[in-house]
């Protein structure tokens, strides 16, 4: 599972830490601040979207925290993350 966060401290990259983090998931974070390849390369595989955190899992682009949240919610993180 990859994680994109601005380099900086933000709540939303967190939470969503902490709940991947509560499931066990296999985590790897990029530091992705405005201007860099990293950023750039968030951009293009989440289809545009440019705030962070962007979650992806399995290659699968998930969306933001709120994104993950709602998953979680309806019951349909824990399938995805066991993959």
């Amino acid at each position: 599972m990859t994680h994109v966060r601005p380099g900086a401290f933000c709540p939303f990259c967190e939470r969503a830490v902490a709940l991947l983090q509560q499931k066990g998931a296999d985590l790897q974070e990029h530091n992705a601040p405005r201007g860099s390849a990293a950023r750039e390369q968030a951009i293009t595989r989440s289809g545009g979207r440019q705030t962070v955190p962007q979650i992806f899992i399995g290659g699968r682009h998930i969306g933001g925290c709120d994104d993950l949240l709602v998953l979680d919610r309806a019951g349909r993180l824990d399938a995805l993350l066991a993959g």
